[in-house]
């Protein structure tokens, strides 16, 4: 198994759980985190290697990664396992199942690249790499199966993990804020590129909100690794001790919190699960940006509102990710409580779209892909 990055390794974690409890003495290595490893997941890379995004990004690792795949390869051409599963971090795993899947072992892709958002023509190259796809949006098996592709719906794991009802109170006991406290969450990424394109941005804009509602209390949900940029950005925005930085704990904060500042990925999911009304912003190198721009197919990069196929919360990119203006629109959001309720409503139904019993379901994709 290859999982990249914090939310693979989430994933992986939760596809572990259904395949040991279908065959208690699984054999799981490769490249993997602490919640894959929960599971007896052997890890001989950890997957914070993988956890770098965008052209630039990825051109200042690339021979690193490029050397880690290669040596992954070799290995498992040299020990065939009976199945590869690669979880998401598809620049990784396709070139990576396609080698493997030529060789005769069963390849699965676990989180279906997104070629209904942009690079469609990526479909030609998932057909060569991937026995069967697994599929987390209901919408995505009949894309593949137009171009030839085995898949299945499995829904989305974290639709199970975040209960239909968060328990907002206990999850502010928890984090020692009031019943009746105002909470702002800001989740400015888990990357560190992320983080240095976003959380100055993020926290002068939880300063300002500060400034306009008073009293109002801001938690920022860390990894361990990245939490001195965090405090560093939250001390030149002038937060001091208006802040609460964690380790980890982002659900806690989506449970706790009343609105949320967050980067676009997979944590929008998750607030969208939680019910939270937010504000999705993302920013990247310039080069970046203007090399990806025209790949994208839909107007929305925030998955709640790809979901809904509407612009259901706003998104700010680039230029837009300032103070100023990522403020003006959590403050909108304040300000107008019967759309947060509303929000709310359209997360709820969204939450049971996506709710299925993941594990079993992609663990019985697996099996049948095995029996060939």
């Amino acid at each position: 198994m290859v999982a990249g990055e914090a939310s693979g390794d989430l994933l992986a974690g939760l596809l572990l759980e259904g395949l040991t409890r279908r065959w208690p003495q699984l054999v799981s290595q490769g490249i993997g985190g602490p919640q894959m490893q929960r599971h007896g997941f052997q890890p001989w890379w950890p997957h914070e290697k993988l956890a770098v995004r965008g052209y630039v990004e990825v051109l200042r690792h690339y021979r690193e990664i490029v050397g880690i795949r290669d040596q992954l390869r070799q290995r498992l051409l040299a020990d065939p396992p009976d199945a590869f599963i690669g979880v998401d971090a598809p620049d990784f795993n396709l070139g990576l199942e396609e080698a493997l899947k030529a060789r005769g072992i069963k390849t699965v892709h676990f989180v279906c690249p997104s070629i209904w958002a942009w690079r469609p023509e990526r479909v030609h190259k998932i057909r060569r790499a991937a026995d069967h796809v697994l599929c987390l949006f209901p919408f995505e098996p009949e894309i593949l199966a137009r171009e030839g592709i085995p898949a299945t719906y499995v829904g989305h794991p974290l639709a199970n993990v975040i209960p239909q009802e968060p328990d907002q109170l206990g999850a502010r006991r928890q984090l020692g804020l009031a019943a009746g406290d105002e909470v702002l969450a800001v989740l400015p990424g888990s990357r560190a590129s992320e983080v240095d394109y976003h959380a100055q941005a993020f926290l002068g804009a939880a300063a300002r909100l500060q400034r306009a509602r008073p009293g109002l209390q801001v938690v920022v949900p860390a990894i361990p690794s990245l939490r001195p940029r965090i405090e560093a950005a939250a001390q030149r925005a002038g937060l001091g001790r208006d802040v609460r930085i964690l380790d980890g704990q982002s659900h806690a904060a989506l449970a706790a919190c009343d609105l949320t500042l967050i980067a676009s990925g997979t944590a929008t999911l998750e607030a969208a699960l939680f019910k939270r009304p937010m504000v999705i912003a993302y920013r990247v190198n310039w080069i970046t940006y203007r090399l990806m721009k025209p790949k994208h197919l839909q107007p929305w990069i925030g998955l709640p509102n790809i979901l809904c196929r509407d612009f259901v919360v706003p998104e700010l990119t680039q230029g837009e990710v300032n103070p100023e203006s990522l403020a003006q629109s959590l403050l909108d959001w304040l300000e107008a409580p019967e759309k947060m309720a509303a929000v709310r409503s359209r997360f709820g139904a969204l939450h049971e779209l996506l709710r299925r019993d993941t594990a079993t379901l992609a663990t019985d994709a697996i099996e049948k892909t095995l029996q060939g």
